[in-house]
């Protein structure tokens, strides 16, 4: 994913892909959970 130039990279399953019927370049949305998130340069 494409967010204002920074990229957000992410692993799902193939089932799932099918079941959204996700292709290249399709405009996504993400909700994001996480206990922690690390930021570094």
């Amino acid at each position: 994913m494409d967010i204002g130039g920074q990229e957000m990279c992410s692993t799902i399953t193939t089932g799932s892909v099918n079941r959204l019927g996700l292709k290249e370049g399709d405009n996504v949305k993400a909700v994001v959970k996480a206990s922690s998130v690390m930021i570094y340069k």
